[in-house]
C-alpha cells in the first residue's frame, strides 16, 4: 500500500543538541560499568560457592561457569534488575519428548498457560523418577511419565537452604552477605538478595532443561538482516525450558536475546551505546509511579533487536545521535500502538497483560525525541518536565497509524519518521526513493 507523504514543516530539530552533549552524557553511563561489574563478580562468586554446594549434594544440579552473558546484562543495564541465573539439570534434553500441556495435565483448578509443555522422560533407565509424575497426555492417548517443575524447584530449594547454613558454618558467609527473605514458596524462581562489595544484587535461579532445536525459522525475518552471520541460527541453536508453573515447563528466550546483544556489540558503531543511554533516561525521566509498571531493559533490548534488522545498513549506525533515534522512532511507534512484538516469537505482544500507563510513557518518549538537550544531563529528585512543550501533529499522526497494516512495520516508514526528527542523512537513493512510494 502506498505510504503518506509527510507534510514538510518540522520543529524542534535534534541538531540544536551538539554532539558534544550526547557523548558527555554516555561517557558518565559508561564510566560505571567498570564498578557495576566488580560489584557483580563479588556476588556471583558467593553464588558460585553455593552452587557448587548443592552440586556435591545432587550431582543432577549442574554448576555452569560460563556467565559471561549475565556479567555483560548487568554492566549494560542502568537499574538494579533482578539477573536471572540459569541451573541447568544434568539431563538428556534431547531425549525427553516436549508435549503441548493440555488442560487435563495439571490438577482441577490450574490451568495451563499458552506455550506451555510437558517434558516427558523416556523409560526406564532414567534416575529421574523423583523429579516425574504421571500425567494424562493427550497426544500420547494414555499416561506418560513426565518432569515436574514442582519437585524440582522443591528440592533445589531445600539444598540451597542447607548450602547456606554450611557455608555460614564455615565462616565462608561475612554477616549481611546474603538473604533469603525472598525465597517463596509458590514463586516460579529462587531469589536471594547477595552483596557484592557496597551494592546489593538479586538473583533469580531458574533450573533449565537445555537441548538442540532445529534451526528456527523467524517468522517475518531476513536471515541475519542487520546480525553478524550466523548470529541468528547460534542464538537458536538450543531451547531452554524453565518452570512455568508447578507443572508445565515454557521456553525461556532470556540467553538466546543475550546472545543476540553479544553479536551486536561485535559490530561496529554505537549499537549499544544508544542502548545504553535509553536505559539510563527509563530510570532517570521515564519512571512510572511505583504501583504502575514501567518501560524495562527489556522491552528496550527488543525494541534495539527490532532496529537491528529494520535498519541494517551500516549507515544506519554511523554516529551516537542517529542511533539513538533508530530505536527512538521504533519505540515511539510500539508505545503508540500499545504494541512490541517479541524479536524471536513476533506473534507474542511484549505489552499485553502489564499495568503499564503506554499513554505517559508515550508522552515523555516523545518530549525527549522532539528537545532532547533538556534529558542529557544527569539529576537528582524530580525528573524533567514533559508537560510545557507542543508535539508536531504530523509527526504524532504517523506514529498512530493502524498497527494492523504491516506496510507501517518496515524501513521505508521508519526512514520517514527519522527525516521528520530530521536525524536521516542516508545517501541510499532506493532508501530515499521507497519513502515516497
Amino acid at each position: 500500500s502506498s505510504q503518506p507523504c509527510p507534510p514538510c514543516p518540522r520543529i524542534f530539530p535534534p541538531a540544536q543538541t551538539s554532539a558534544s552533549h550526547w557523548h558527555s552524557y554516555l561517557g558518565v553511563i559508561v564510566s560505571r560499568e567498570r564498578q557495576r561489574l566488580e560489584h557483580f563478580q563479588r556476588a556471583e562468586d558467593i553464588l558460585l560457592t553455593l552452587l557448587e554446594g548443592v552440586h556435591a549434594r545432587e550431582p543432577r544440579f549442574l554448576v555452569d561457569y560460563a556467565r559471561n552473558l549475565e556479567a555483560f546484562e548487568f554492566a549494560l543495564c542502568a537499574s538494579e534488575d533482578a539477573v536471572t541465573m540459569e541451573v541447568p539439570l544434568r539431563i538428556d534434553g534431547d531425549a525427553l519428548r516436549v508435549l503441548a500441556c493440555q488442560p487435563g495435565d495439571t490438577p482441577a483448578g490450574h490451568h495451563p498457560g499458552l506455550g506451555t509443555f510437558c517434558l516427558e522422560v523416556p523409560s526406564p533407565g532414567t534416575d529421574l523418577e523423583d523429579w516425574t509424575s504421571t500425567v494424562d497426555v493427550m497426544e500420547r492417548g494414555h499416561g506418560a511419565r513426565c518432569l515436574v517443575p514442582g519437585k524440582v524447584l522443591r528440592h533445589l530449594k531445600e539444598l540451597l537452604v542447607s548450602a547456606i547454613v554450611r557455608c555460614q558454618r564455615l565462616f565462608l558467609l561475612q554477616p549481611g552477605d546474603l538473604s533469603a527473605e525472598n525465597l517463596q514458596e509458590d514463586a516460579m524462581e529462587l531469589s536471594l538478595l547477595i552483596r557484592g562489595g557496597w551494592k546489593t544484587i538479586r538473583f533469580d535461579i531458574v533450573p533449565v532443561v537445555r537441548r538442540q532445536q532445529e534451526p528456527v525459522q523467524l517468522k517475518g525475518q531476513q536471515s541475519d538482516r542487520g546480525f553478524p552471520k550466523g548470529s541468528l541460527w547460534k542464538a537458536m541453536e538450543e531451547a531452554h525450558f524453565v518452570p512455568a508453573s508447578p507443572h508445565c515447563w515454557r521456553s525461556s528466550t532470556h540467553l538466546p536475546i543475550l546472545k543476540l546483544l553479544q553479536a551486536v556489540d561485535m559490530l561496529k558503531g554505537p549499537h549499544l551505546d544508544s542502548l545504553r543511554l535509553l536505559d539510563q533516561l527509563r530510570v532517570q525521566d521515564w519512571e512510572e509511579e511505583a504501583e504502575k509498571g514501567g518501560l524495562t531493559f527489556n522491552h528496550l533490548k527488543m525494541v534495539l533487536l527490532w532496529s537491528m534488522e529494520l535498519f541494517p545498513s551500516p549507515e544506519d549506525w554511523q554516529d551516537l545521535e542517529g542511533s539513538v533515534y533508530r530505536v527512538l522512532v521504533i519505540l515511539l511507534r510500539c508505545l503508540a500502538t500499545r504494541h512490541l512484538p517479541h524479536f524471536l516469537h513476533p506473534e507474542e505482544n511484549l505489552f499485553q497483560g502489564e499495568a503499564l500507563d503506554l499513554t505517559s510513557l508515550y508522552h515523555k518518549v516523545e518530549s525527549f525525541a522532539q528537545d532532547p538537550r533538556r534529558f542529557l544531563r544527569f539529576h537528582f529528585g524530580l525528573p524533567a518536565r514533559t508537560d510545557n512543550w507542543l508535539a508536531d501533529p504530523s509527526t504524532r499522526a504517523l506514529l498512530h497509524l493502524p498497527a494492523e497494516d504491516r506496510s507501517y512495520w518496515d524501513t521505508a516508514y521508519f526512514d520517514i519518521l527519522l527525516s521528520q526528527f530530521q536525524v536521516y542523512r542516508i545517501q541510499d537513493s532506493a532508501r530515499r526513493s521507497a519513502m515516497s512510494h
